[in-house]
C-alpha cells in the first residue's frame, strides 16, 4: 500500500540518519548473563499474562470494534533496542489519525491534548493500562522487555539525545512494557526525571528489580481496573 511504503521508507530514512550514530554505541555495550534470564523470564511470564488476559482481551477488542470501529489495533513506530525500529501493538483509545495530530507535542501538553482524542471506551483502557495487553505479543516477539524504559516514537529520540545527552542508552536494553518510571511516577513526570528512573534500570538490571516492578505494575493495574469498574457504574 502506499501509505505503508511512505512509511516505510521514513523509518529507513530515520534509522539512517540520527539512530546510526547511536546503534554502534549500544552495540559495543557488554552483554550481562542476566540478561538471558531475563529474557526467559520475559517469554515465560509474557505467555502466561497473554493467556491470563485473552478473556479480556476478546471482549476489548469486540467493544472497540463497536464503539469506534476499525481498526482495533493501534500500531505505530517505536526506537527499540540497538536502535531498531518496531510496530508497537495497544489496542486503539484514540480517534482515527489522532497520532498526527498528537504529533509535535510532549510531556504535560501531550497529556492534556489527547484528553479530547479518546474514544468513548478509550480513556478507560488507557487509565487501567488494559489498551496495552496486546504489547505481550511485542514482548514474545523479542521487540520489548516486560520491564524496561518505555518506547518512544523515532521523530523524538533526535530531539531527546539531543537536549539529555545519556538518553542514546535507553538503547542498550529493550523497551518495556512497564519500567521504574512508570511505577514511581505519573505520566506527566519530566523526560528527565523519567530518564534517571531508565537509568537506574539499565545499570540495575537485576532479576530481583525485575519481579519487584512486574509486581508493582500488576498490583496497580488491579487496583485501576477496579476503579474504573467501579466509576462506570456510578
Amino acid at each position: 500500500m502506499p501509505g505503508q511504503a511512505s512509511q516505510g521508507s521514513s523509518i529507513c530514512g530515520i534509522e539512517d540518519t540520527f539512530i546510526r550514530g547511536y546503534r554502534q554505541l549500544a552495540l559495543e555495550t557488554p552483554a550481562r548473563r542476566r540478561d538471558v534470564l531475563l529474557r526467559v523470564l520475559d517469554v515465560l511470564l509474557a505467555t502466561l499474562f497473554l493467556l491470563l488476559a485473552l478473556p479480556l482481551a476478546v471482549p476489548i477488542a469486540l467493544i472497540v470494534l463497536a464503539t469506534s470501529g476499525r481498526p482495533v489495533l493501534y500500531r505505530g513506530a517505536r526506537v527499540g533496542r540497538g536502535g531498531r525500529v518496531f510496530t508497537m501493538l495497544k489496542f486503539r483509545t484514540l480517534r482515527s489519525d489522532a497520532e498526527s495530530r498528537l504529533g509535535p507535542f510532549l510531556g504535560e501538553e501531550l497529556v492534556r491534548r489527547t484528553e479530547d482524542e479518546f474514544t468513548s471506551i478509550g480513556k478507560w483502557l488507557k487509565a487501567t493500562q488494559l489498551d496495552e495487553i496486546p504489547q505481550f505479543i511485542n514482548v514474545l516477539r523479542g521487540d520489548m522487555s516486560l520491564v524496561g524504559p518505555r518506547p518512544i516514537r523515532p521523530v523524538f529520540f533526535e530531539e531527546l539525545a539531543r537536549d539529555l545527552p545519556a538518553y542514546w542508552q535507553r538503547l542498550i536494553v529493550r523497551p518495556g512494557l512497564t519500567g521504574l518510571a512508570q511505577v514511581r511516577r505519573g505520566y506527566e513526570t519530566s523526560m528527565a526525571e523519567k530518564l534517571a528512573h531508565d537509568l537506574e534500570w539499565i545499570a540495575d538490571r537485576s532479576v530481583r528489580l525485575y519481579l519487584r516492578t512486574v509486581v508493582a505494575t500488576g498490583w496497580r493495574v488491579l487496583r485501576q481496573s477496579l476503579r474504573g469498574l467501579v466509576s462506570s457504574g456510578d
